[in-house]
């Protein structure tokens, strides 16, 4: 299956009282680029998720964003400082005892709460590993939607390609077709020239047909269309092969232009010419495309 360097996925799950969202969206790149932001508190799993990741795309630039809400999953836990409460209660009696009758102070548990550092509020130890399972669980599931999008937008790629291979194998036809013309063009022009030149002075066929010879290796393009039909039937072998063959076919788009530079420059032939310019049109169009491909 031919993918797409660029897709998105979501996927979002309630996982031991929290609620984890993972997001991934990708563009092109020439090699994998991820880069994960998620909150500080949660940065234990960032190799995991980048992992998971490697796993699933072969290139492109990938932002992975995750979010996690608490829902009761932290639980917090309060303590009692007895040693420094009891010396407060104490010092609290011996100050009554100072002041006798000439105040009445009250006192109160919630009063003795307020006091510096009697209460000290802690987080639960957590599971690190539990939240690093419930994290790639979740980056799991969004890594698969992000990798069906990328094959639904990889297949509309493939078609697109393959459309212009076939323009071009019809249009490297219409030039094979032609070439046999261009010699003959070519010796009907020489002849005529020749009979202008010298008038009713003798031709000699011999030279005539030793020059259309000459010409004909010159401007032969048999191995450039053979070639060029060859690399046309590897492209097509290699998108229905599929997998990470965006490299591969920007080396093998390389060769493309070759054959049609060498084609267009052995051609003078007017139509021919124009007939390559469609041939370059539509590699270039195909070049394009193949910048998407993973």
């Amino acid at each position: 299956m031919v993918r797409s360097m660029t897709g998105y996925g979501r996927a979002k799950q309630s996982r031991n009282g929290r609620n984890i969202t993972v997001e991934l969206r990708s563009v092109n790149n020439r090699y994998l680029d991820c880069t994960v932001k998620m909150p500080r508190a949660f940065i234990f799993a960032e190799d995991a998720i980048k992992n998971l990741v490697q796993k699933g795309v072969g290139r492109g630039k990938v932002d992975v964003f995750i979010t996690v809400e608490s829902a009761g999953a932290e639980e917090t836990v309060v303590t009692v400082n007895e040693s420094l409460a009891n010396s407060y209660v104490a010092v609290l009696k011996q100050l009554r005892t100072i002041a006798g009758e000439c105040v009445t102070p009250t006192f109160q548990v919630t009063e003795l709460a307020r006091l510096p550092d009697i209460l000290t509020i802690t987080k639960a130890e957590e599971d690190l590993e539990t939240i690093s399972a419930d994290l790639c669980a979740v980056a799991e599931e969004a890594i698969a939607a992000h990798a069906a999008m990328r094959e639904t937008e990889g297949k509309r790629l493939a078609e697109d390609v393959l459309s212009r291979a076939e323009t071009i194998s019809n249009l490297l036809s219409r030039v094979e077709e032609r070439a046999p013309g261009i010699v003959e063009d070519y010796r009907a022009r020489l002849t005529a020239k020749l009979q202008e030149v010298l008038g009713n002075t003798q031709i000699d066929e011999g030279r005539i047909l030793a020059e259309a010879a000459i010409y004909a290796d010159k401007v032969a393009v048999d191995e450039e269309t053979v070639r060029l039909r060859s690399h046309l039937s590897q492209l097509r072998e290699m998108l229905e092969q599929g997998g990470a063959i965006g490299r591969k076919l920007d080396f093998l788009i390389q060769e493309f232009n070759r054959e049609a530079n060498t084609i267009g420059s052995k051609c003078s032939d007017i139509e021919t010419s124009r007939l390559v310019v469609d041939i370059k049109a539509e590699i270039e169009k195909i070049r394009e495309q193949i910048q998407n491909i993973e």
